[in-house]
């Protein structure tokens, strides 16, 4: 993505999480970049003061890029389970980060993958979780700890899910933008 695209999302995402604060309509927006007219899946993660505040995102690329990230910013604000929504008083201390993601590719050997360079996607049945691949650089984890994190923590499953034949281990690349 260019420069003057990633300015554009970044600035999307957070007006967005600061009208979502406030209880406000998403900002109306025309985009001037045309990659932020493609569908694309993202993630948008909120960090208040380095920490994490809020992450919600979507593979499934059925809206432009910006319409993605406009929800996924609103969810992330105010709809992460794991946190309080967002307030307005908090915005100054807030780092909006974009993960726009890659094709999912599904891989027969679930370590198949580069730690900081692929996210995870597990599922079986109605359980499915991810993890971003800039947890792995975050967290130290091995490819193992990350899997077992993963199905656990994030798709519900046992930490050992990752190896059951009947569970699905897919791997993806994004590109990230931060602020």
């Amino acid at each position: 993505m260019n420069d003057a695209a990633k300015r554009e999302i970044l600035k999307i995402a957070r007006d967005t999480v600061a009208a979502a604060s406030r209880g406000q309509r998403c900002p109306d927006v025309k985009p001037v970049e045309p990659e932020l007219r493609e569908p694309r899946g993202a993630f948008v993660t909120i960090k208040n003061k380095g920490r994490l505040r809020g992450c919600i995102g979507r593979f499934v690329a059925d809206a432009p890029l910006w319409e993605i990230v406009q929800e996924m910013a609103v969810s992330s604000a105010t709809g992460d389970p794991r946190f309080t929504p967002v307030t307005p008083d908090e915005l100054p201390d807030l780092s909006v980060e974009i993960s726009v993601i890659g094709p999912l590719e599904k891989i027969a050997d679930p370590l198949d993958f580069t730690l900081g360079v692929h996210g995870v996607y597990i599922r079986r049945g109605g359980a499915h979780g991810c993890f971003l691949p800039q947890v792995a650089r975050e967290t130290g984890w091995s490819k193992e700890q990350f899997l077992s994190e993963c199905a656990e923590g994030k798709a519900g499953l046992g930490p050992e899910a990752w190896r059951d034949p009947k569970t699905e281990v897919l791997r993806f690349s994004c590109e990230v933008i931060s602020e």
